[in-house]
């Protein structure tokens, strides 16, 4: 498993959440946001800077600008220049967003250009805008990293696949589309942990909707099945793990106790299910990722049997 680090370039900020850029001679392909968390720089703009984060997306809205105008030009400018400049221990921030179209006064620009921190304008309001920006960053600054893998959505729940290279992940893969289920991601499956219970798979842009079948070749799943076979991302609600049978080896008949396995500090039930002629794996995983969506709803099969046995027991023993 390899972690990966991340950023959002503030290009692609500006992008998504349609922002005009009121600097157009402060160079924005390079700048690189890390930090997921935004600021409201209202006590920084009356002074106070301790505890000031700077690497933070900084939000100006009705209030900020109101208590600007009230201040004056010279006043807000000042603090303005503080909070751009950054100092050797915290760094300038990566741009200062005004939401409701607010004017931004040309003195303003001036200082902006001057420590190179981009300014930003939104037409929405200001908890709208930080709404759309925590969701945006919180999503692709999420922690990640790549697995070898394959993953499936299987009647809604996904099945993330792995095993040894060769052991025949791709080929229950390609035989899970023709019963009607849906490719995430063939080979390398990258996962964003968004919170506590939830991981997201997807597959690189560059091996999207791909298979590689040994002994046939790269196949291209959305081109030959249509696109109702493929998904772009699927939260990872099981693991399967396929090895080879080993006969000396004890493997789980009942089920009572679940396996897990854990991605980025999240733990996912895993299943290991031993591989040799004559088994249908795909069913396998069918059965298994019907039998997990049972468990979320209450029903456990194994429990069921454990208590009729020992309900039997008991009632024999009884007379």
């Amino acid at each position: 498993m390899q972690q990966e680090a991340n950023y959002v370039l503030l290009k692609d900020l500006i992008e998504k959440l349609k922002l005009e850029n009121c600097t157009p001679e402060v160079e924005v392909d390079q700048i690189k946001i890390t930090q997921a968390d935004i600021n409201r720089p209202a006590l920084q703009l009356a002074g106070y800077f301790d505890y000031f984060d700077s690497g933070r997306l900084q939000i100006i809205g009705h209030v900020e600008h109101t208590y600007m105008q009230q201040k004056g030009i010279e006043y807000s400018v000042a603090m303005l220049e503080r909070i751009m400049a950054g100092s050797e221990e915290s760094p300038k921030p990566p741009c200062i967003v005004f939401c409701r179209e607010i004017w931004i006064e040309e003195e303003i620009i001036a200082i902006a250009n001057k420590y190179q921190v981009p300014l930003l304008r939104s037409k929405k309001a200001t908890s709208s805008f930080m709404a759309d920006a925590i969701r945006m960053l919180n999503a692709e600054l999420a922690p990640r990293c790549s697995v070898h893998g394959v993953l499936v959505d299987i009647y809604g729940e996904g099945v993330l696949i792995m095993g040894e290279s060769g052991i025949g992940k791709s080929e229950v893969a390609l035989e899970l589309i023709h019963r009607g289920h849906r490719l995430v991601s063939d080979d390398v499956v990258e996962i964003k942990r968004i919170s506590d219970t939830s991981l997201i798979g997807t597959a690189p842009d560059i091996t999207r909707h791909f298979i590689e079948l040994r002994g046939i070749g790269i196949i291209n799943a959305k081109a030959l099945f249509g696109v109702e076979s493929v998904k772009n991302e699927q939260e990872i609600d099981l693991v399967i793990k396929l090895e080879e049978y080993n006969k000396e080896q004890e493997y789980d008949r009942l089920g009572l106790e679940e396996q897990r396995i854990e991605f980025l500090g999240n733990k996912v039930v895993c299943h290991s299910v031993p591989i040799r002629p004559g088994r249908n794996t795909a069913v396998i995983c069918e059965s298994a990722a019907v039998n997990h969506r049972q468990k979320k709803m209450g029903y456990n099969a194994a429990l069921e049997l454990y208590n009729r046995v020992t309900s039997n027991l008991t009632g024999k023993r009884s007379d």
